[in-house]
């Protein structure tokens, strides 16, 4: 199951290795909820994602998609929020190919504001 949260970028860790060749690296959010006190939340990537963060600053608007993670180990129970995708927010998006597809709309001609609908208000549609 996968989630996707809000926030700020509050921190970014470095990239550490663990063992011979695993990667993990943290970073915090402090989530957009509305809440009265500050909600800060850590997330962990790992392996080739360790670079999601890369481009971003602290400080930076960003949605991050996540999955719960859950283990144990002796006794112990661990929960990591494992993160997926990061995508920035409120900023322009960069322009893709189909950008110039949608300019094929302005051929299309333009309702006016004497324009009524065409519809008889007395359909038998049941919504």
């Amino acid at each position: 199951m996968s989630y996707e949260i809000t926030g700020t970028l509050v921190k970014k860790y470095e990239t550490e290795t663990k063992g011979e060749s695993f990667r993990v690296r943290d970073f915090v959010i402090k989530a957009n909820d509305g809440g009265q006190y500050d909600n800060f939340v850590k997330f962990q990537t790992t392996q080739d994602r360790t670079a999601l963060i890369d481009e971003y600053n602290e400080g930076d608007e960003i949605k991050v998609h996540f999955d719960l993670r859950g283990r144990q180990w002796q006794e112990k129970y661990f929960t990591n929020l494992n993160a997926w995708r990061v995508e920035r927010v409120g900023a322009a998006a960069a322009p893709s190919a189909a950008a110039p597809a949608a300019e094929s709309f302005n051929d299309f001609p333009k309702a006016s504001t004497t324009d009524e609908p065409t519809a008889e208000a007395s359909d038998d549609l049941p919504f």
